[in-house]
């Protein structure tokens, strides 16, 4: 892959951004349905009563590139697959007489009190999978009274998704070359209220599905995404090839540790780092200030081979020693992960591709359907463990 193809796949979000404009026609047919044909539709399929279910559904909606755009990982997909299966190798052991009738599911999460400590994380491209996109994710994690974290190219602006609820929403940063564009996008970030900016710095994307599919991102998409992001010189003149070549450059790929102070000097918000794996890592997130890191390894999206995010996550949590707090992605799937990550050290976790499934198979109603869910199956899973409340999730109910 060419350096223009890999800042293409980098720069726009999870992964690569797009699909073709007939598939991206198709999403926009399947959810503009006459309203007596989706609530047919509604009546005939059973209600969906795990992750699982929302995925087939979602399947059966959407275009099969969209599909394997939001589903598939880099390569052979071994860490995909280790992010859900290393979630499944660990046994809880619940301490017995222990009587829970019920459980306060509530945390903090950098000063915010939340209601659940399951949180959305950035994905790109949400209005690939329903028209409303990251609006509809937006309304339906404030409803559910969690964080939204915001993909920089989500699909709207900045201004665009703070409208659209009340509820907390954190900032994925992707960094433009072009400082002046990126001091004013942090600062317009900042006077929308958002919570905190998430630098997201994991590289080397290799999707096979995509490459097979040849996922591209039609033209009025990117010229949103680009003027979303602040490049004014962007215009409805420039052929497809001269955005293409524009938005390759725009990125800054090769950013350091260096970038934090930079980062500092034009905000006040909260700091994470994404894509931690590594204790020295997080050792220096902390030596730097960072107030929040998140173990990930994109999902199984980036470099394929990395470890599991839970396998990693207790030697984190032991680098950082409660200088940061720390989050976890990658691989949940039910409310029991959920249980074993919190057990582990995590302060909460965040959720990808489930909420995406679940927003192209129902928009907010799906979305605001598969929180509940993660609620649902977490309660019964503190109430098995003898756990009134998040805090008493200990490490000694994992073997």
């Amino acid at each position: 892959m060419d350096r223009r193809s890999f800042a293409q796949f980098l720069t726009l979000g999870a992964g690569s951004l797009g699909l073709g404009q007939a598939s991206a026609q198709s999403v926009e047919d399947n959810n503009s349905t006459a309203p007596d044909q989706k609530l047919n539709q509604k009546q005939s399929r059973p209600d969906p009563v795990n992750v699982a279910d929302i995925q087939a559904m979602a399947k059966a909606k959407l275009p099969r590139a969209t599909f394997d755009y939001i589903t598939t990982g880099s390569a052979d997909q071994i860490t995909l697959r280790e992010n859900v299966a290393a979630y499944q190798r660990l046994r809880v052991y619940p301490p017995l007489m222990r009587g829970v009738s019920d459980a306060d599911l509530s945390t903090t999460v950098l000063g915010q009190k939340l209601k659940l400590p399951v949180m959305l994380a950035p994905v790109a491209a949400q209005r690939m999978y329903h028209t409303q996109g990251g609006l509809a994710a937006a309304r339906a994690a404030a409803t559910a009274g969690t964080v939204y974290g915001v993909s920089s190219s989500v699909g709207h602006s900045v201004e665009e998704i703070a409208s659209s609820s009340s509820g907390p929403k954190w900032f994925q940063l992707y960094v433009p070359k072009d400082r002046k564009v990126a001091r004013t996008l942090v600062q317009r970030v900042e006077r929308a209220g958002y919570g905190a900016i998430i630098v997201t710095v994991d590289l080397g994307e290799w999707k096979d599905a995509d490459r097979r599919n040849r996922f591209t991102l039609p033209k009025q998409m990117l010229v949103k995404h680009l003027r979303d992001v602040g490049f004014s010189q962007i215009t409805d003149k420039m052929s497809y090839d001269d955005i293409i070549k524009f938005n390759s450059e725009a990125w800054d790929l090769s950013l350091s540790w260096q970038f934090f102070d930079w980062l500092r000097s034009v905000t006040k918000l909260p700091l994470l780092i994404k894509g931690v794996l590594r204790p020295e890592d997080a050792r220096k997130a902390v030596s730097i200030g960072l107030d929040g890191i998140i173990v990930s390894n994109h999902g199984g999206r980036r470099l394929d081979g990395m470890p599991a995010t839970i396998d990693v996550l207790p030697n984190v949590i032991q680098a950082v020693n409660g200088g940061a707090e720390v989050f976890v992605d990658g691989g949940i799937r039910r409310g029991t992960d959920v249980l074993k990550a919190l057990a582990l050290g995590a302060k909460a976790v965040l959720i990808g591709r489930p909420y995406a499934w679940a927003l192209a198979a129902d928009g907010e109603t799906g979305v605001a359907k598969v929180l509940e869910l993660f609620r649902e199956e977490l309660l019964n899973a503190m109430v098995a463990t003898g756990c009134a409340k998040v805090s008493d999730i200990e490490r000694s109910l994992i073997a």
